[in-house]
Formats: C-alpha cells, structure tokens, sequence
C-alpha cells in the first residue's frame, strides 16, 4: 500500500453500527482524491484537473451518507469539510446527541458499545443490530435484549419535564450503566 501523503484530513465519525474513520487524500499537484472509510479505499480518482468539488459515498452497515467538500480558501489553500446526511459534521453530532443514547461497558473483559436510536427504538450493540423485546410497564416501557449471555433492559421513563422529556436508562444484571458521552 503506498504511504500516504497526501492525507489532508481526518475525521472519526459516531453511527450506531459504530465509531467509524474517514481519511481525505488531495494531491494538488496531481488532482488525485482518495476516499477510506475504516481504512478501506471507497473512492480513488486520478487526475482530477478541477481541484474543487464534492466527493460523495456511504459510511458504515446502516451505508450513512457522507461527502467531503473541497474548497479553495485562498490560493492554493484548501477547506475540507465533511457533511453527513446532509448536514455538516457538528450539526449532525448535535443532533445525534438529542436522537440517540449511547452506553459503554465492559462484560467479561470485552468491551461493548450500546446505543439507543430514540426515534424507532432499535438498539445497536457493536454494530449489530439486536433482537428486542418491548413492555410497557407501570412507569414507561422496557426494551429487552441480551448480550454475551447478560440479561439488558432499557427504561424509558417519563422525566415528568416537558423539556427533558423521556429518560433512557440501560440496566445490565441489575444494575444500571452510565450514559457515554461520545
């Protein structure tokens, strides 16, 4: 594999199927683009002789829409920004932040990422989708799954605020985990 050099940007991109990395090679010289995605080549263009533009491609098992913008500050300056779903970089990640939970923890030395997509209720647990089973019980409902032979629950409680809204909660063997923050 040759080394890459000319690596202009890097970004680590949180989905529900997991953390993900994109890398943006630009050769100005050469016009060359390459597009990875968790190190695997996904767009490779030679001789581009317009150095602006927009590459696009899919990110992840869910296949996330992304593109990275090039454009010319002043120059032979260049800005990159990635966009995904349509949004920029930070607006997606505070959007993420109001429509998922995300929880980590560790079960017999193995390290598990949990997340909780609020809008249909599907749980992810290192980037596999999971069979739930969903109850609703005296105070909200419960969503039941089962990893590495534990016994998960997320409650979905009323906060009582109109501004808080529902609390997610992840119990694991009974006893409850943390929300991460990512």
């Amino acid at each position: 594999l040759e080394k890459m050099t000319d690596l202009v940007a890097v970004w680590e991109v949180a989905l529900s199927d997991g953390v993900h990395k994109i890398e943006f090679e630009h050769g100005t010289t050469s016009g060359k683009r390459v597009v990875y995605v968790d190190g695997k080549e996904e767009i490779r263009r030679e001789w581009m002789f317009k150095l602006v533009g927009k590459e696009t491609f899919t990110v992840g098992a869910t296949k996330t829409k992304a593109a990275i913008n090039i454009d010319a500050v002043s120059g032979f300056a260049y800005e990159y920004t990635l966009e995904i779903n349509g949004k920029s970089l930070k607006q997606y990640i505070e959007n993420r932040l109001k429509t998922t939970n995300t929880w980590i923890l560790n079960l017999g030395g193995i390290d598990y990422r949990i997340v909780l997509e609020k809008d249909t209720m599907d749980v992810w647990c290192n980037g596999e989708k999971m069979e739930t089973a969903g109850e609703f019980v005296d105070d909200g409902t419960e969503t039941h799954f089962t990893v590495a032979d534990h016994s998960c629950c997320i409650k979905a409680v009323s906060s009582g605020k109109r501004k808080e809204g529902i609390i997610h909660t992840l119990i694991v063997d009974n006893r409850e985990i943390p929300e991460a923050v990512e």
